[in-house]
């Protein structure tokens, strides 16, 4: 079986959508792509404000004047990259570059002491968590079809 979502044959899990499972399969992936993004590229404005940097150096971030809206164009970079399939390879890298320091710096939720804040933190954490492993399945298969990889690359044929 094909490890690139651009390339799934019938013997794909796409199949399961029924007999015209390929063709629909097909138009899932851009949505989860924009579904996925959309985090990004929306929460990336708040990496700009005063109050998310006070916040940052409250949690010990260096730099926080620089690295704050830094993370913000890395997010929004990585996002749009996502969103529209272009590198998608390459924006996933950026998101999970972005993710994996930030995580466990703004949501150790291990350290918070007041148990609802805990379980906010926690959750966060997790959420977190679901997008590095997303980011990691896009670095992997690629933007899939309907995408702007897939039309550079002359991959843009239906899902057979």
């Amino acid at each position: 079986m094909s490890t690139n979502i651009a390339t799934l044959n019938a013997e794909s899990p796409s199949t399961a959508l029924g007999n015209g499972g390929a063709g629909l399969a097909r138009y899932l992936v851009p949505i989860g792509r924009a579904a996925f993004a959309a985090i990004f590229i929306v929460a990336a404005a708040g990496h700009f404000s005063q109050q998310t940097i006070a916040y940052a150096a409250q949690q010990g971030l260096p730099l926080p004047q620089i690295l704050v809206p830094l993370s913000g164009l890395i997010a929004f970079a990585g996002g749009l990259s996502v969103l529209l399939g272009y590198r998608a390879r390459i924006g996933a890298g950026l998101l999970v570059g972005f993710l994996v320091p930030a995580t466990p710096m703004f949501h150790n939720f291990w350290a918070v002491t007041d148990p609802m804040m805990a379980q906010m933190q926690q959750a966060m954490f997790l959420k977190n968590l679901s997008m590095v492993g997303g980011a990691l399945l896009i670095a992997y298969h690629g933007a899939g079809p309907l995408s702007l990889d897939a039309r550079r690359a002359g991959t843009q044929a239906a899902i057979t």
